[in-house]
């Protein structure tokens, strides 16, 4: 009597074999990695480039906008072209941020042929948890961060000083600190892929956190380019909810 056999991708029969496999792996030489690695990076420059240039038509609206967390400061341009540099600048971060689909997508496409079955499962939610990491990080120190420091450096000085702030300044204030609050709040998403991979388990994470704690304050302190305790303390709360967060989701992949 014949018997009929679960197809090979079939997710109750894969072989840890199986899941081990590189589909499709194809031998490729040194300088090939080096030249598809130089696409890539061509690829995601223009991709770049030409964000912001669509950006920078529509700059005046993102430095109006941009400005709002710092209701009642008057800003001054201190040199000639001053302005021009700073929607330049603006310009480009608004670039980066239109490109990032194109970026991500480069950087798929250069690491997939060298992942295993197992590992493509994972590529999904990684790159869509960790867009929307980075965003909410953006997010955050928008409505967080950025207007407690100023609220903190406005305070401070109000009786002494009248606030004139640099257009320039303020911008690459602003500017460093959203970004650099974004890459902070990918640290479940590097948590995951650890624990996907069998590097670490949630156990392990936790049993860290005290190293975690003392992390998380000088992250606080390394990432905001202000000095005032307020930023820092913020950045580092959410560096340490992330942190448990991303236990908590490695703990679900039974990790």
């Amino acid at each position: 009597m014949a018997t009929t056999q679960d197809a090979p991708n079939s997710p109750s029969t894969q072989p840890e074999d199986y899941l081990d496999e590189i589909p499709n792996e194809v031998e490729m030489s040194f300088f090939d990695h080096l030249e598809e690695l130089r696409q890539r990076i061509f690829y995601s420059l223009l991709a770049v480039i030409v964000g912001a240039i669509g950006c920078f038509a529509f700059v005046r609206p993102l430095v109006q906008w941009l400005e709002i967390p710092a209701q009642g400061v008057k800003f001054l341009q201190l040199a000639p072209g001053e302005f021009f540099f700073v929607s330049l600048k603006v310009a480009g971060y608004s670039g980066i941020l239109v490109a990032s689909p194109v970026i991500l997508y480069q950087i798929i496409q250069f690491v997939l042929p060298g992942l295993t079955r197992r590992e493509r499962r994972f590529i999904g939610p990684v790159v869509l948890g960790s867009s929307v990491l980075f965003f909410a990080g953006l997010a955050f120190s928008y409505i967080a961060l950025v207007p407690a420091a100023l609220n903190f450096f406005i305070t401070y000085g109000a009786d002494v000083v009248e606030q004139a702030w640099s257009i320039e300044r303020y911008f690459e204030f602003v500017l460093l600190l959203m970004f650099c609050t974004g890459i902070a709040f990918q640290i479940p998403a590097i948590q995951f892929i650890l624990g996907a991979l069998g590097i670490i388990s949630s156990a392990q994470m936790f049993s860290g956190w005290r190293y975690v704690v003392l992390g998380s304050v000088i992250l606080g302190a390394v990432l905001t380019p202000s000095t005032d305790p307020v930023t820092q303390s913020l950045l580092a709360g959410a560096v340490l909810f992330l942190y448990f967060g991303g236990i908590g989701a490695v703990k679900l992949i039974g990790r």
